[in-house]
Formats: C-alpha cells, sequence, structure tokens
C-alpha cells in the first residue's frame, strides 16, 4: 500500500468513526416474519433432518447458532487482538503501520464490544470454548510465529466475512443483525486493504514447504471454529419446540 492511502484509512477513521450505538437500531424489535439466520447458514441445511423441523424450530436453531457464530468470532478476535498488541510493541509509535494498527486495534475493540450487544439483544446464551480451545488459542496468540498468527486470523475473517455478506443482503433478516453485518463490512473493508500488504510479505519468500504450512494453518482454523459453534446442546434446546 502506498502511504496516502494508509494516511486516507487513519483520516476517515478518526474523522468519519462508526459508532454502534449510533449506526445499529438497537430498539428495533424483530417482527413476526423475521428470521436470524440466512437459512443456507444453518449447520442442518441440505439434511433431510432441516425438512422435518417446524418453523419455530428452524427459527430458534438459527438465533443460537448466529449468537454462537457471534460469540466465537468476537472471542476469536480478542485473541487476534492479543497478537496485535504483541506485534505493535515492535513498532515505533510515529510509524505510519503502528498509526493505522491503533486505529484497527479500536475499530475491534469496538466491533467486539457491538457482537456482545447483539448478543444480548438476542437473549443468547452462548456455548463457551472449552479448556482445549482456550489453551490453544491463546498459545497460538502469544507464541506462534507472525505469519501462522496472522493466517489464522485472516481465516476467521474471511469466515466471518461469509456469515457476514448472507446476513447482510437477506431483507427476511432481523434487520439489527444485518445492521451488524454491515457495520463490520464497511470497516473490515478497510482492514483488508492493509492486511492484503501484511499477508504479500509471507508469501512471496514463501517456498512449497512453507506455502503448504499455510494452507494447513488455514483448514485447522476452520474446523476450530466450526467446533466453536456447531454444538449438541444447540440441537437439544430446540428440540422440544413446536
Amino acid at each position: 500500500m502506498q502511504a496516502e492511502q494508509i494516511e486516507r484509512l487513519i483520516k476517515i477513521s478518526k474523522t468519519k468513526p462508526l459508532l454502534p450505538e449510533v449506526f445499529v437500531p438497537w430498539q428495533e424489535e424483530p417482527s413476526e416474519n423475521d428470521i436470524y439466520l440466512s437459512e443456507k447458514l444453518s449447520s442442518l441445511y441440505g439434511d433431510p433432518l432441516y425438512d422435518t423441523l417446524s418453523r419455530q424450530q428452524k427459527l430458534e436453531l438459527g438465533r443460537h447458532e448466529v449468537v454462537q457464530v457471534m460469540f466465537s468470532y468476537a472471542w476469536s478476535e480478542g485473541l487476534f487482538c492479543l497478537f496485535m498488541n504483541r506485534y505493535i510493541l515492535t513498532l515505533m509509535p510515529d510509524s505510519l503501520e503502528y498509526r493505522f494498527l491503533l486505529r484497527e486495534l479500536i475499530e475491534e475493540f469496538r466491533h467486539q464490544d457491538m457482537f456482545t450487544q447483539a448478543i444480548l439483544r438476542l437473549g443468547g446464551e452462548p456455548v463457551k470454548p472449552t479448556a482445549m480451545h482456550k489453551f490453544v488459542g491463546v498459545f497460538t496468540a502469544r507464541f506462534m510465529p507472525s505469519d501462522a498468527v496472522f493466517l489464522s486470523g485472516l481465516s476467521v475473517e474471511v469466515m466471518a466475512d461469509t456469515y457476514g455478506t448472507y446476513l447482510r443482503k437477506d431483507p427476511s433478516v432481523y434487520k439489527v443483525l444485518r445492521k451488524v453485518s454491515e457495520l463490520y463490512n464497511i470497516e473490515e473493508a478497510r482492514h483488508i486493504l492493509f492486511a492484503k500488504d501484511y499477508l504479500s510479505r509471507f508469501v512471496s519468500r514463501a517456498g512449497f514447504f512453507r506455502r503448504s504450512w499455510y494452507s494447513y494453518i488455514v483448514l485447522l482454523n476452520i474446523y476450530f471454529m466450526r467446533t466453536l459453534y456447531v454444538k449438541k446442546v444447540i440441537f437439544e434446546r430446540i428440540l422440544f419446540l413446536p
């Protein structure tokens, strides 16, 4: 990225902040026709079992799963911010990269607060990470090489962006969730410009084995996130609904 582009993104972050308290209509109640998760994102969609569920069961499955996805993403973002704080200590406060990452950290922390607020708005009961999830996540953020942690964070961002796209573009989704997704999409678009430049630093000098290792990191992170939000307890919650 050119220095002018980064300076422009820093200026936008300062002069045109997207505050969740203002951007998201938290007071708006869901209508009787609203859903919480696009059907294609449901863990059971495409399985014959899904067609046996009542509308209420499908609605509640979506509510529980979108809560779990937001919770898992916010938790993983906290881990990524832990890494970014570790990385930012290697930079000088007056450097362009430091100043940009500082703005990104501010926005990432706001995102975590926004997703937490959305979970509360939906009356969510997220399933907490296991001890193994916590160990792997914290160990990765604190001790793994920068390229491994960055690829891990980027993998989670790609998954979150997929969910966000469906939620944002589906008019039947509860408006609060659509606006949460919209805000997230706008600010992550600013971050991804810098992320692409950062990623090129690793990829440009990576040989066959390191690139293969990067692929495994992406696959392991997809599996890691899936185990955070596809939960037996969620299916049990909807089992006896009418």
